[in-house]
């Protein structure tokens, strides 16, 4: 009888562990298999959050097929207590194990609340997005201009305000070609989330802020920042510098920085960078003065703001060393800060007969050889102007 007992025992003992092993094996199937989410959602891990509350969260989603075995297999991977604080996009028919490695394994967020400062030539614009997981896209929920909120903050939007807080808020400056040093310095001023200040005697020389877009953390330093701009614009003066032609009517990378800058602020066309860059190169060699209103402008505002009206006459023939309708050769120092393509048009111009430019109608510019040629040009111009100014 104990024999028989013992072997059923035995056998028990054996089918119970097959089942267990079964049931691992399962398990793990489970856990590395595709899951269940049909689409991408954003999964926010709040800062002291645990894996057993995502856990629950995501199922509730229908991210995962069971919380527990999410658990077990972020125990078992000994992934548990790396839980990181953030929002993350989870993608449709994510295994538990890939989003368990999402969770853990750090980094920026990769969905949720993005604010976006936009500086302009003319102004800063704020902007808060949210990322829709489901299109990959952007979607805007506020935008304001900090610098018109008030004293109060009374026109600062709630969707601002909410996320200001958050741990996974992300943060992105976006500085724009053709800026000068002082308004983005000002416009800096006015986002809440950076620290410290740009003294007046530590504002970086014209044109050395690079045009770009810079990632930034809540209660980033002004200084920092403002250092990482400078080292991105010498770093492609140097690289467009060294990539020059021959033969340019300019002898130095800050004269080419100038010549950039004046390229920058005439045309807003990406095609007639170069063919601007040539009438001006053109008229170099030729001794000519650049008779560009851009120049005319900066000399007047200092590159503190906009004019806002036209030029005067006595502003075109006042003697200011920015008046390139009285000084000959270049200004004596940049008037904007140039993008990294009218960098590359000043030392590739086109090879073209062109002295001269004006507006037609479209957004660009008509180009001339000759003076007849340009007054032609002109009076189109003008025509235009005196439409729409009718309408």
């Amino acid at each position: 009888m104990w024999r028989s007992i013992a072997s059923n025992a035995l056998t028990l003992g054996i089918v119970v562990l097959i089942a267990i092993a079964g049931v691992i094996a399962w398990g793990k199937g489970e856990y590395t298999t595709a899951g269940p989410l049909e689409e991408a959602i954003c999964l926010r891990v709040p800062s002291g959050s645990t894996m057993f509350r995502i856990a629950e969260n995501l199922e509730d989603q229908g991210a995962v097929s069971n919380a527990a075995i999410f658990r077990i297999g972020a125990e078992y991977t000994e992934k548990s207590q790396l839980l990181k604080a953030g929002s993350f996009l989870v993608p449709e028919g994510a295994s538990m194990e890939e989003i368990v490695d999402l969770v853990t394994r750090g980094g920026a967020s990769s969905c949720g609340t993005e604010v976006v400062y936009r500086i302009g030539v003319n102004r800063a614009l704020m902007q808060v997005r949210e990322l829709d997981p489901a299109s990959g896209n952007y979607v805007e929920t506020a935008e304001f201009q900090p610098g018109e909120a008030g004293d109060e903050g009374d026109l600062i939007p709630e969707e601002y305000t909410k996320v200001r807080g958050e741990s996974d808020t992300r943060y992105r400056i976006l500085v724009a070609e053709g800026t000068t040093v002082w308004r983005v310095v000002e416009s800096l001023k006015e986002a809440d989330f950076l620290t410290g200040s740009v003294e007046a005697d530590e504002m970086p020389s014209e044109g050395m802020l690079a045009p770009n877009s810079y990632e930034v953390r809540d209660g980033s330093d002004v200084d920092e920042l403002i250092a990482r701009m400078v080292a991105a614009q010498e770093e492609r003066i140097a690289t467009v510098w060294a990539a020059r032609e021959e033969g340019l009517p300019f002898d130095t990378p800050e004269e080419m920085l100038t010549m950039a800058s004046i390229i920058e602020k005439e045309t807003g066309v990406a095609e007639e960078r170069r063919q601007v860059a040539s009438v001006f190169e053109n008229r170099l060699r030729q001794g000519m003065r650049l008779q560009t209103d851009p120049t005319v402008i900066y000399g007047v505002t200092d590159g503190r703001g906009f004019l806002g009206r036209g030029i005067r006459q006595s502003e075109l023939r006042s003697d200011n060393p920015y008046n390139t309708y009285v000084i000959s050769g270049m200004p004596p120092g940049p008037i904007a800060n140039p993008g990294l393509a009218s960098l590359e048009a000043a030392v590739n111009p086109d090879e073209t007969p062109y002295l001269f430019f004006v507006a037609d109608g479209t957004g660009g510019h008509a180009f001339a050889e000759t003076l007849a040629e340009h007054n032609a040009n002109v009076a189109k111009w003008r025509e235009i102007e005196a439409q729409r100014a009718n309408q």
